[in-house]
C-alpha cells in the first residue's frame, strides 16, 4: 500500500504557500496529496451547535480554508489526485495520528496566530520532535523552496540508514546531486598540523561510508559527493544549505523515550535553514 503525502494546513500564508512544494513533491513520487485542517473551533462554538443555528464560523472558516488549498493544488498540477478532510481536534495530536499512514507531513514555517518574530510554528516543531514519519517544514528562499540549485543536502552526524535512504531517494526523484556532509570539531588539545588532526578527520569521514554505499548501491544512478567539514554542523548546514533545495537530518527515536530527541543541529535547521528541512525518524 502507497501512504499519501499529507500536508497540515493552518491558514497562514505559509501554510498556503507550501501546497505548491507539497503538490510538487507529491508528483515527483506518484502520490496522492492529503490536505488536512485541524482545530477545535467546536469546543468554541458548542452553543451555536446545539441550538441548531447553522453551522459554525470556525466551520464554515475551516471548509474556505481547505477549499482554496484544493484549488490552489489543482491549478498547480491537475494530474496530482487531492483528497482533503476537517478535524475538530488538536492540530500536534491530529498530525501525529495522520504520521501512521503517511509517506511523510508537510507543514509551513510558521503557524497562524504565532507570535510576531516566531522562527518556527510551535504545532511544526512539535511535529517534526514526535512524528513517526518524515516531517517536511517548508521554509527558506525563493529558491530553496522553488528547487533551482538541483542538489540535497544530507546532514550526516551519525546518520540513520532512513535518512541516508529518504535523502537517495528524495535525489533520484529530482534527478540532482545528493552532498552528504559530515561536521567535525579539532579536539582542544590539537593544532593544525597535529598528525591527529587527520585522523580525526579520518573518522568523521568514514562514519559515512557504510549507509552512503549500501543507499548508493540500491540507487546507483545517484550522484553523490561526501566532504568532511571542520566546524559547529549546526553552522554547516545552515550555511550550505543556502545552496540546496531540501536539507535532510535524522532524529533519534530512543527506546523507553516517547516521541524523538531532536538535537541543536535540527532546531537550528528549522529556525534558520534556507530550504526546506526534512527530519527522519531514526530507531536507536
Amino acid at each position: 500500500m502507497t501512504f499519501p503525502l499529507v500536508m497540515g494546513l493552518d491558514g497562514s500564508d505559509e501554510s498556503l504557500a507550501a501546497v505548491d512544494w507539497a503538490v510538487d513533491e507529491a508528483a515527483r513520487h506518484g502520490l496522492a496529496l492529503r490536505l488536512v485542517h485541524a482545530s477545535r473551533w467546536e469546543r468554541y462554538e458548542r452553543a451555536v451547535l446545539s441550538a441548531g443555528r447553522g453551522r459554525p464560523s470556525g466551520r464554515v472558516l475551516a471548509e474556505n480554508l481547505v477549499a482554496a488549498a484544493a484549488e490552489r493544488a489543482a491549478l498547480r498540477d491537475p494530474d496530482v489526485k487531492v483528497t482533503t478532510d476537517i478535524v475538530p481536534d488538536d492540530a500536534v495530536d491530529v498530525l501525529l495520528r495522520e504520521s501512521d499512514n503517511a509517506f511523510a507531513l508537510v507543514t509551513g514555517s510558521r503557524g497562524r496566530g504565532e507570535l510576531t518574530g516566531a522562527l518556527l510554528g510551535s504545532v511544526g516543531l512539535a511535529v517534526a520532535a514526535r512524528a513517526r514519519c518524515p516531517v517536511i517544514v517548508v521554509r527558506g528562499d525563493a529558491a530553496g523552496a522553488g528547487g533551482s540549485h538541483e542538489r540535497i543536502l544530507l546532514g550526516a552526524g551519525e546518520p540513520g540508514a532512513e535518512a541516508v535512504r529518504f535523502a537517495f531517494r528524495e535525489a533520484q526523484a529530482r534527478g540532482c546531486t545528493l552532498d552528504v556532509v559530515r561536521a567535525w570539531r579539532r579536539p582542544v588539545h590539537e593544532d593544525a598540523g597535529d598528525p591527529a588532526t587527520g585522523e580525526s578527520e579520518e573518522r568523521a569521514s568514514a562514519v559515512l561510508d557504510a549507509p552512503v554505499r549500501d543507499a548508493g548501491a540500491e540507487r546507483p544512478g545517484v550522484r553523490v559527493r561526501t566532504a568532511t567539514v571542520e566546524g559547529p554542523a549546526h553552522t554547516v548546514l545552515v550555511h550550505r544549505s543556502a545552496a540546496a533545495d531540501l536539507v535532510v537530518v535524522g532524529a533519534r527515536r530512543r527506546h523507553g523515550h516517547p516521541g524523538l530527541q531532536l538535537g541543536r543541529v535540527s532546531h537550528t535547521l528549522l529556525h534558520h535553514a534556507h530550504c526546506p528541512v526534512a527530519v527522519v525518524p531514526q530507531t536507536v
